[in-house]
């Protein structure tokens, strides 16, 4: 009984940091104003025939605070990164310089810093819902259990708990993780 309880928290705490991951994923494709390599993540290059992302022709860096660069590989994709970077819709302005394409991170308008932070807060909301739709699945494969009569109702209460608890602490991680995504953004 104790070896479902923690075999069933454990696939929980597992599904909640699949939510936790992609939230960060989210919020690093956020652009704040600052440099982060995490910003091309997004950004798709077509090269030799197909679509390929940006990381498999070129390395990402970054040598200032407001400033991207690629060294891209291969010099013949080189006119393909700076379209595709270009394209991305991200509002940035690549420039070639030889194999390596510079990224300027312009300053971000308070208009544009309020649109981003709504967009966090979009991606947020999506990561409770994922967290509540883990508890949901937990507290009914608890209630399988005590169907079956493979646990008592103490045990359920107690299996509940340890559910709503573990579901709090996401949550609560999902708050913080927005609080600070939108004090990166809101920093000027």
């Amino acid at each position: 009984m104790a070896a479902d309880l923690k075999a069933l928290m454990d696939d929980l705490t597992r599904r909640m940091d699949g939510a936790m991951e992609s939230l960060r994923r989210d919020f690093a494709g956020l652009r704040s104003g600052r440099a982060s390599p995490a910003l091309l993540e997004p950004v798709r290059v077509e090269a030799y025939g197909t679509e390929v992302p940006l990381s498999q022709v070129g390395s990402v860096a970054v040598p200032e605070a407001r400033m991207l660069t690629v060294s891209v590989w291969d010099k013949t994709v080189v006119g393909a990164v700076e379209r595709a970077i270009r394209d991305s819709g991200l509002g940035l302005n690549p420039a070639a310089d030889g194999q390596t394409v510079r990224v300027p991170i312009p300053q971000l308008t308070e208009e544009r810093r309020n649109e981003l932070a709504k967009a966090a807060g979009r991606y947020a909301e999506g990561a409770r819902i994922a967290v509540r739709g883990v508890r949901r699945d937990g507290m009914e494969q608890a209630k399988g259990f005590e169907k079956k009569s493979e646990i008592s109702q103490d045990d359920m209460k107690t299996w509940t708990d340890q559910i709503q608890k573990l579901t709090d602490q996401y949550v609560k991680r999902v708050d913080d993780a927005l609080a600070d995504k939108e004090r990166e953004i809101r920093q000027v």
